[in-house]
């Protein structure tokens, strides 16, 4: 605890600026009252934790339509994309089984522990899903990857707490950055190294492992970036507070008997009669379903041939558009979603982009209509204005689902919105990846042909996540923002 005060009296226990000694999370706002500048060494963690969280979520969509197609279970082209879409769902499926339970062991035990144990199962299971050989292993592997890994919502509340109050915003933001970007550096590499004989031969020779296991390489990369972020978490510090009172501060018992009965009714409070907390997480999982869908969805129709209303793109085509869209991303959540959130305010800045992004997704289908140069840049100008529009209604979201709680239901609060968002996003994939191939065996239909129903069906539920974006469904809580 903090030394006595001038007055010989002893600083008030529930004292926002009494300290206790051994409490890594008081050694953190310690930290945090020293140092009012941006901390970028927080920043650059709550990156690197997201991103390698971020990157298995997705970097098998460009070669999961190939992938499938190697295993020899679907009786006719078109039902590729439907075996594609379990694949694509296992991993949220299993994760929206457990996302709770990790909230609640990271509320108990510390952020960092369920932080650690998330990543080293991406080191494990990512690795064995390249090497799948049958549908079955892919989809289980995929599905225990999801089970054990519960570090994103850890990952929202650590960034929360790391920060001081008037960067939480830039905190959070870094991690709907973080994961935007992990979801379209995960397709590109997926794109780019997936089959890697057959594209860079004279470095994978014939016979090699990477012949017999084409798509291994993206996951090994993937894995390894994971083993070294396990390894640097050694030095990652602790934000839940953990209060050890000794013997001496007997004298102040009686206010330490106070603070644990009020923290004891805080504990015993149903999150899910809170209403700024459940508004926001079900506008979220609605946005979660739709971006997880536009991503698979995306890749899927990408490389298929041209018959059934696809580009006709190989997956080096999809990782270039995907990189690029990655790179935008990282140059908007830098230089210009500060100045727009400054500018609108998160959750207003979040109306805005769900708004734009009807439009231009329903424009993909038409973009699909040219060719050559134009084609391809268009696409891409769509691809980076869809993820871009994405990160920042995920930052808003973010925002108002943490300033809902306080920090000792923050881990179980975030728990609650990966578990819906995780089920949200199970259906995503095999949703997508069923509406895809309806669509592909409706090719002259007279109401939205082909492709024109996959993304109008997209936009149906980007519609509804707007409607409930606005008062009175979506709920702010009107008390101080995050201790």
């Amino acid at each position: 605890m903090a030394d006595d005060n001038k007055n010989g009296s002893r600083q008030p226990l529930l004292d926002k600026n009494t300290y206790y000694e051994n409490c890594p999370g008081c050694k953190v706002d310690q930290a945090k009252e020293l140092h009012q500048g941006v901390p970028l060494k927080h920043i650059l963690s709550v990156w690197m934790l997201t991103l390698c969280t971020t990157l298995p979520v997705c970097c098998l969509f460009p070669f999961l339509y190939f992938m499938v197609r190697d295993f020899g279970i679907a009786k006719m082209e078109e039902d590729i994309s439907s075996y594609a879409g379990y694949v694509g769902s296992s991993f949220m499926f299993g994760r929206c089984l457990t996302s709770i339970p990790w909230g609640i062991f990271a509320d108990r035990y510390g952020r960092k522990y369920a932080i650690v144990i998330g990543i080293a199962s991406v080191v494990v299971f990512n690795t064995l899903f390249g090497l799948s050989t049958s549908l079955w292993m892919a989809v289980s592997t995929r599905f225990l990857l999801g089970i054990s890994n519960g570090s994103l919502g850890p990952i929202k509340a650590y960034a929360t707490e790391i920060f001081r109050e008037e960067h939480q915003a830039l905190g959070l933001s870094t991690v709907s950055a973080a994961w935007g970007i992990g979801l379209v550096i995960g397709p590109a590499l997926g794109g780019y190294l997936a089959q890697p004989v057959e594209k860079y031969p004279h470095i994978f020779p014939k016979g090699s492992l990477f012949d017999k296991f084409p798509y291994f390489l993206p996951c090994f990369i993937i894995s390894a970036f994971a083993l070294a972020v396990l390894v640097a978490c050694i030095w990652l510090p602790e934000t839940l507070h953990n209060h050890n009172v000794s013997d001496e501060f007997n004298e102040d018992a009686e206010a330490l008997e106070n603070e644990i009965t009020e923290k004891t009714v805080q504990k015993d409070e149903n999150l899910l009669l809170k209403w700024p907390l459940m508004s926001s997480i079900i506008v979220y999982c609605v946005f979660s379903l739709h971006d997880i869908a536009y991503t698979e969805v995306f890749s899927l129709w990408a490389v298929s041939p041209i018959k059934l209303g696809g580009l006709n793109f190989t997956t080096d085509d999809v990782g270039n558009v995907l990189s690029i869209s990655g790179f935008s991303l990282l140059l908007y959540q830098i230089f210009i979603y500060p100045f727009l959130e400054k500018v609108c305010g998160p959750v207003r800045l979040s109306h805005i982009s769900a708004v734009l992004s009807i439009p231009i997704l329903q424009s993909h289908p038409f973009i699909a209509l040219l060719s050559g140069f134009t084609m391809d840049i268009l696409i891409t100008i769509a691809s980076v204005l869809m993820f871009c529009l994405s990160a920042t209604i995920v930052t808003g979201l973010f925002l108002l689902q943490n300033r809902a709680v306080e920090q000792h239901q923050r881990g179980a609060a975030n728990g609650i919105a990966m578990t819906g968002m995780s089920i949200f996003k199970a259906i995503g994939p095999a949703g997508g990846g069923a509406v895809l191939t309806w669509s592909e065996k409706r090719l002259n239909a007279s109401f939205l042909p082909g492709p024109h129903m996959v993304f109008f069906v997209l936009n149906l539920v980007a519609a509804v996540g707007v409607l409930m974006m606005f008062k009175p469904f979506l709920a702010e809580k009107k008390t101080t923002p995050l201790q």
